[in-house]
């Protein structure tokens, strides 16, 4: 299992943990729904199988084409007797039947070119289709880590409204007893009143999350929704140090947005062939069968051939083999083949460009990451450090060593130091995770599967 993988087995292990009667989207189930039902991974989808179908009909038009057609009509006035070959002014009926087909024997090779660039565009739009669903799960990464920052921040403003009234319960009790004075008491509801505020913020901005999540789902607007939080304390970060060089050759050969590239790449080649396909001759040929009916209407037709006897004896059959030679076409053919030039041109820039921008970001990933564990590992002790010296304080101040504005300064000192842990290390697995993906070229087979 990948370094990835077990962070990944680790956050869903506790997260499905939750109590199972308060039914809570975990990561997996967030994912899942959304790769199942996002409108446009959907849409995506449908490109895909008009790519299919394009190279379906392209295999067929190696085949040869077969039409039946048939066709009657009325005439009036001046008009030929097929059966005399005469001129007649009699009013008739006609009725005729032909059986055709054709076969393309040579035209300078588009149509097996066309299978060839079809086939690479499908290939292109199955690795677009993977993007597309990375692009989707990325996001629902980003975003679930952000509930569960805003939750975290709850929560520690809540445990700091808790102890303000703890000792906001505490100053009361005293200043009754008359070992406090009154003025105290006033600046420790003070304090109280401010942490209520921070955690009503914390709070609604948790909600405000969890209603993005739920956005970017598309759940039915009366969906009930909730995330299951997993345990942060048991979320082990290791002590890694990645290499920019080393990553990107193996994102070069496994990322789908490099891989689309390269097959529309191959896929322009071949319309190139195809546009200079047109400057060749063609061949084809094909054969016909034709029979048909003919009666004068009127009181003077007299007798005529039976409906069955015409179209036998008027069968007749034909084949042929038919020759184009292109001389001059209003420069049709040379601006095709410019264009598709262009664009195999254009897509060759377009590898080359993301390449760049791929190593540029495999570089500040790396960078960030590193950065990242080392203000992790601060950010981690400045909290333990924290938390004992507020616990001096709290003794402290409950024996009246110091007062509410030292107190409340060491609290706040806490809360930030508190917070600024699990924001390094929630943008530390982040920062992981998007590594990983540079390594593993999907996320869908990493996280799913």
């Amino acid at each position: 299992m990948t370094r990835f993988l077990s962070i990944i087995a680790l956050l869903l292990i506790f997260a499905s943990g939750i109590n199972a009667q308060d039914k809570k989207w975990t990561l997996e189930d967030c994912i899942n729904y959304a790769v199942t039902n996002n409108l446009g991974l959907k849409r995506q989808t449908l490109q895909t199988e008009t790519a299919e179908a394009n190279l379906l009909k392209s295999k067929m038009d190696v085949l040869p084409s077969f039409n039946v057609g048939s066709d009657a009509r009325i005439g009036f006035g001046r008009s030929v007797d097929p059966v005399t070959n005469l001129i007649t002014f009699k009013q008739n009926i006609s009725n005729s039947y032909s059986l055709n087909t054709n076969l393309d024997l040579f035209r300078g090779f588009t149509t097996l070119n066309s299978i060839s660039a079809n086939k690479f565009m499908l290939r292109a739009g199955i690795e677009s289709e993977k993007i597309t669903r990375n692009v989707l799960i990325v996001d629902i990464l980003g975003q679930y880590y952000q509930v569960l920052y805003s939750r975290g921040l709850e929560s520690a403003s809540k445990l700091q409204l808790e102890l303000s009234e703890k000792q906001q319960f505490r100053i009361v009790r005293l200043v009754e007893t008359g070992k406090e004075a009154l003025s105290k008491q006033y600046e420790i509801e003070s304090q109280v009143s401010a942490d209520r505020l921070a955690y009503t913020i914390a709070h609604n901005s948790a909600s405000q999350a969890v209603t993005t999540m739920k956005q970017m789902l598309q759940l039915d607007p009366g969906t009930d929704f909730d995330i299951a939080v997993p345990e942060m304390d048991n979320i082990l970060i290791s002590d890694l140090v990645y290499n920019t060089d080393s990553i990107y050759k193996i994102a070069s050969g496994v990322l789908p947005r490099l891989r689309a590239i390269e097959f529309e790449l191959r896929a322009y080649e071949k319309q190139v062939s195809i546009a200079k396909g047109a400057i060749s001759p063609s061949l084809s040929v094909g054969g016909a069968v034709y029979t048909g009916y003919y009666k004068v209407l009127g009181e003077d037709a007299g007798d005529q051939v039976s409906f069955a006897t015409q179209l036998k004896n008027n069968n007749s059959q034909a084949v042929y083999m038919s020759l184009n030679i292109p001389l001059f076409n209003n420069y049709t053919t040379g601006r095709n083949i410019k264009t598709a030039k262009i664009r195999k041109n254009d897509a060759a820039l377009r590898l080359e460009q993301e390449k760049n921008s791929l190593y540029s970001e495999i570089e500040n990933a790396c960078l960030d990451y590193n950065r990242g564990r080392d203000e992790f590992m601060a950010a981690r002790s400045n909290f333990e450090y924290n938390k004992k010296s507020f616990s001096a304080v709290e003794k402290k101040f409950e024996t009246g060593l110091v007062d509410v504005t030292d107190y409340s300064a060491a609290k706040t000192t806490l809360f930030r130091a508190e917070t600024e842990a699990l924001r390094t290390k929630l943008q530390l697995i982040i920062r992981k995770l998007t590594i990983s993906l540079y390594t593993t070229g999907e996320y869908q087979n990493t996280l799913l599967n």
